[in-house]
Parts: structure tokens; sequence; C-alpha cells
């Protein structure tokens, strides 16, 4: 769930997470001599355990050779509007590629109330910035405005940016960790309401592409300046200070100073006579 027929109790009804752990080791997708916290490895608490694994005939986890489908649902995808990456929680049913124009919001709780007010509307790449690790400040999770893009039924039909992240939960054209963030100056906080934006996420492309021209880019580049800090004193304000990229971790210990600054790539097709041909999931 949300987006099969099979809960975690189904899961542990056929071996449970020991199970999954034995089947990945059985073939070699797991390390089972890594210490755990038991002060045992994985291995051992499997014999431990007496575990046999998963249930014979189970039809829940596939086998290796009948995979759902060829290629996980997370992909990490780059491109001019993430130079350093962001991560996509795309099935395949949504489509592989999305272009549209932007819709551009600088919180979560703004795109939460041009959704009830019904001003995002089909086609539009709706982008929530600021909401990275130092923006937000911590990356907080975007499960709610994607609920609120199904629940309007715009699922189908809009895709979603940000430099916060997703949940497990999360559902349709998501595509989050959007690095360099936007409180640091990262492309995504140059990108204006109406702006066209390509997503491709077919494996031999795997790009998000602003499509302005590089004068356009270097001019809003010039004139963007950064918005107060949400937290200015007391330990958010420290981990604001600290923390790094998502695209390494938001670790802590990095350099408080260093500055992130931003070049224009041209996306491939952007001069080109022939460019690709998408799978466009815009409604009239």
């Amino acid at each position: 769930k949300p987006s099969g027929k099979y809960v975690m109790e189904d899961v542990q009804d056929i071996g449970g997470t020991p199970g999954v752990i034995k089947f990945m080791i059985d073939n070699n997708l797991f390390d089972g001599d890594q210490m755990t916290v038991t002060g045992r490895t994985h291995k051992q608490n499997l014999e431990d355990m007496g575990h046999k694994g998963l249930a014979p005939g189970q039809q829940i986890i596939r086998p290796l050779d009948d995979p759902i489908k060829a290629t996980g649902h997370l992909q990490i995808m780059y491109g001019n509007l993430c130079p350093q990456g962001g991560v996509a929680k795309i099935t395949g049913k949504e489509g592989e590629t999305f272009s549209g124009v932007a819709k551009v919001f600088d919180s979560e709780p703004a795109m939460l109330e041009a959704v009830a007010n019904r001003e995002i509307k089909c086609g539009m790449v709706v982008i929530i910035r600021y909401e990275g690790p130092k923006g937000g400040p911590g990356l907080p999770e975007m499960l709610t405005p994607t609920s609120a893009i199904m629940g309007a039924g715009l699922g189908d039909c809009v895709a979603l940016l940000t430099d916060g992240r997703f949940s497990g939960g999360s559902h349709g054209f998501c595509i989050g960790h959007i690095t360099p963030e936007a409180q640091v100056g990262g492309p995504i906080a140059l990108v204006r309401d109406g702006d066209p934006i390509r997503i491709d996420a077919r494996a031999s492309a795997r790009t998000i592409d602003l499509l302005i021209e590089p004068e356009e880019f270097e001019k809003r580049r010039a004139e963007w300046k950064p918005p107060p800090l949400r937290a200015n004193s007391g330990t958010l304000f420290k981990y604001t200070r600290l923390v790094a990229t998502a695209s390494t971790g938001c670790v802590t210990d990095g350099d408080p100073n260093e500055v992130w600054e931003p070049s224009y790539v041209s996306p491939p097709w952007l001069d080109s006579p022939d460019p690709p041909s998408t799978k466009n999931l815009t409604s009239a």
C-alpha cells in the first residue's frame, strides 16, 4: 500500500522482516556478517531464531527472475534544475515523462492553500521550495501536499517538485530532495510561475530541466537574495548553519560558510531541431 494490494501484516504472515533479510542474504543482496544491536550478526540472529525464511509458495515477495518490473521506483535525477541530484518516486504507471509549466510556492502551507482555492490546474509542475535542510529547516516531508493533489483529482496530470522530502505513503509524479536547495540559491530558487519544465525519468535520461535561456538564468541568479532563515536562535539555528545538502546526507560536520555557486547548464535538446518525443501528461 498505497499502490499495491498488500499491507505490512501480510509480509509478517509470510516470515516478516527476518524472512526478507534471509531472502536477501541467500540472493547475495545483503551482507549477513554485519553486526546488529543484539551483539550478533544477521546470520547468527537468523540461526538463533531457527528462521527458515519466507513461507513456501508465498506471492508477496517476488523471485528475482520474475520481478514486478525491471527497475525500482526510486530513481536519482539530474539536470539543470537539480545539478546535485533529486530523488524521484515513480512507479511507471504515472508515465515516465512530464512537460508542463511551473507553479511556484515558497512553503508547504502556501501550496495547500492554493489547492483549496483550486488554483492548481492540470499541466502544472508544482514546486514547493525553501523546505530543504536549511530552508525547512530539517527537510520536512511532503505527504500532505501529495495527498491534497490526489484528493483534488490532479494526480494523473500534475507533477510535484520539492527540495523537501516525501514519505513512503506519497504517490503520483513526485520528485523530492532537489539539490542544491532553494535556501542556498539552488536553481529551484530561480524558477518562476509559467516557466516550462521538462521531466524525463526514462533510464536513458533521468533529467529535470528548466527550459529558459542561459541569459535569463544568469539574470535571475544575479537578482536572487536568500530569504530570512525560519530559525534564528537555539538548536534549529545551529542546525541550519551546519547542515549539509541532502545529496550528502544532511550531515552537520561541514563548513557553515560554504556557498554553492549556481551556473546554467543547457538541456541537450534546448537548441535541437528534433527534440525527443514525450508522453505529456498535460490534460486539456
